[in-house]
């Protein structure tokens, strides 16, 4: 028998399913560890090509831009293979993006590399729409958001061991400083740029072959079905239409959440290599300022298993509204501060960061019934603001300094704050039972 997604939302599975959960979590895994590998990059690719602040957020502008492009395509996807099968497809696609770091590292070329994140991104993209709403129907619905942070905590372990790997392969073999670079010649600078970027080869050659490899044991699997998706796990969405998520204002004001904090999330990461290069803040060299970075994603990592358990008792909009607060504040101390306090107070941020994007998400996609695969599109689209915020944060830093271009982020949080105040104005309440 056919349960229709309407059925899983209102009602949904009596237990969570943990085989199919387990499974899941390793692909949160993955492409949290892929995500987090450009904040290496950006220093990296800024170094040798000689790039400006905003020259190097293209990097998270091609990566997350994909999101926007491939978001409803990929809902599509799911609506006609299902959320399987359409995981299985993400996880090869990203495994080309991935190849395609060998032709870019070999001809040196940025807008190589540009193209090839925008593969990856579009396989990360798809995985993305079907995991999300694919986690959170794998249990009751009044425990969706401990699920799902749950499985986010998987993809910030990704996120917090990306640096180290980064750190190590990529960035540990620049030899030349990038005031050097004006002296050589333009056959001796080609002949650096291709030797610099060649340290990418090898990380992204065997994370092509771990992602074929996931793919192959995701397709031998067998997933027991669950109440909530049909035997092939594909939602029944028939008759619903995309006109009808404009009469959920919780789903579109969850969008520009999603908006706002990704790009807040990406804007510090993606500075935090070239913030505590800064002598007024630490002064550490790229590589041991690499390693660094892994902190802000493990702090995200510990809050998200912490939140999983503070969310089966405390309502998801309180907690939101408390963590964005914090998240805006620790910004603006970092702002204000030099030294040790500058840099404490901003790689703090990632603990605060840890619950907003599983939260918004689930706030926003409650009771959705059958539109709930398509209004994880829309989520998953919003996830933009990564592409477009870093890259204004990085034409301000070009003005007035790394360090004052945080108050973007800042921003942001404001608005977090406001949703989560704003509470869950959907019939279900986000607390356990």
């Amino acid at each position: 028998m056919e349960l229709t997604t309407t059925q899983s939302i209102s009602g949904g599975p009596e237990t969570t399913n943990m085989k199919a959960l387990s499974t899941a979590t390793v692909l949160f895994f993955m492409w949290g560890f892929l995500t987090c590998l450009n904040d290496i990059l950006i220093p990296h690719l800024k170094m040798v090509f000689e790039l400006s602040y905003a020259q190097a957020m293209l990097i998270q502008f091609a990566f997350f831009s994909s999101y926007f492009v491939f978001a409803i395509p990929s809902g599509k996807l799911v609506d006609f293979i299902g959320y399987k099968r359409t995981m299985i497809a993400g996880l090869l696609t990203m495994a080309v993006g991935a190849l395609l770091f060998l032709p870019a590292a070999s001809l040196a070329a940025f807008p190589l590399f540009l193209a090839a994140l925008v593969v990856l991104a579009a396989g990360i993209t798809a995985l993305q729409v079907a995991a999300n709403p694919y986690v959170a129907n794998l249990g009751p619905q009044r425990t969706a958001s401990s699920r799902l942070n749950l499985a986010q905590a998987f993809n910030s372990l990704g996120t917090t061991v990306a640096p180290y790997v980064g750190s190590a392969l990529i960035l540990g073999a620049a030899t030349v400083e990038a005031p050097r670079l004006g002296s050589l010649t333009q056959a001796a600078l080609q002949q650096f740029r291709a030797q610099q970027a060649s340290t990418v080869r090898l990380p992204y050659l065997g994370i092509a072959g771990l992602l074929i490899l996931l793919a192959v044991a995701l397709a031998v699997i067998k997933l027991p079905p669950m109440g909530g998706l049909t035997q092939d796990f594909r939602p029944d969405e028939r008759g619903s239409s995309w006109g009808a998520l404009l009469g959920h204002p919780q789903l579109l004001l969850g969008a520009v959440g999603i908006f706002l904090y990704v790009g807040a999330e990406v804007t510090i990461g993606s500075f935090l290599v070239n913030y505590m290069h800064l002598p007024e803040i630490s002064g550490f060299t790229e590589a041991v300022a690499a390693r660094y970075v892994s902190i802000y994603w493990l702090g995200a990592m510990i809050g998200r298993f912490v939140g999983s358990a503070v969310l089966q008792k405390v309502k998801t909009s309180k907690l939101l509204a408390l963590a964005a607060t914090a998240a805006c504040l620790l910004v603006l101390l970092s702002m204000l501060s030099t030294g040790h306090t500058a840099m404490w107070s901003i790689l703090a941020v990632g603990l605060f960061n840890s619950i907003m994007f599983p939260s918004i998400f689930t706030l926003g996609i409650a009771n959705l019934g059958e539109l709930t695969s398509k209004g994880s599109s829309l989520m998953v689209c919003a996830i933009v603001g990564g592409a477009v915020i870093p890259l204004f944060s990085g034409f301000v830093a070009d003005k007035i300094g790394v360090q004052h271009a945080l108050m973007v982020a800042a921003a942001c949080y404001v608005y977090i704050v406001i949703f989560g105040l704003r509470g869950d104005h959907s019939a279900t309440e986000h607390r356990a039972a």
